[in-house]
């Protein structure tokens, strides 16, 4: 099997990998798996994991591969790096913010961010924002930023007007 992206994030997992990769591919119209690896016997004495039991899981989201790893216990995902999902529509940031919050810490939650159960940071953002904040007009872009900072999930209409001033 060949993977089409260039560039594959691995997202490392204590032992949910497959379990993470279904969730995901189960939230993304699309989504879905398209390879699952193996531990072997061999190298045990490193990897401490039984023969057999899923080492990777390939999948995609949105066109994007990704790998999920079991790797054990050793790292832990934090908001260093988080994934946007760029959202034309108030009913995609609602799909994706109430999909992907669910079960994860609600104190995460800001400015469009959240945590998933697994602990991935993501950022449900609407498209136009992006272009909101870097309005030449900098009254403009600032409203929009101000509205977006008072925000658990981000609200498209609230910050159209925040941006439009009215």
């Amino acid at each position: 099997m060949q993977i089409a992206s260039k560039i594959v994030p691995c997202l490392w997992f204590d032992s949910q990998a497959e379990e993470a990769a279904r969730y995901y591919t189960g939230i993304f119209p699309g989504g879905r798996i398209t390879q699952t690896s193996y531990y072997a016997k061999a190298g045990q004495e490193i990897h401490g994991r039984q023969p057999g039991s899923v080492l990777t899981v390939v999948f995609e989201l949105a066109g994007q591969s990704f790998t999920a790893l079991n790797g054990g216990p050793v790292f832990k995902f934090n908001e260093a790096v988080s994934l946007q999902i760029m959202c034309d529509t108030q009913d995609e940031v609602d799909h994706f913010w109430t999909r992907l919050g669910a079960g994860g810490p609600v104190e995460a939650q800001q400015c469009g961010w959240l945590k998933d159960k697994y602990g991935v940071s993501w950022q449900v953002v609407p498209r136009a924002m992006l272009d909101w904040i870097v309005d030449p007009d900098p009254q403009k872009a600032e409203r929009t930023f101000a509205a977006m900072m008072n925000m658990k999930k981000l609200d498209i209409a609230a910050l159209r007007r925040a941006h439009d001033g009215t």
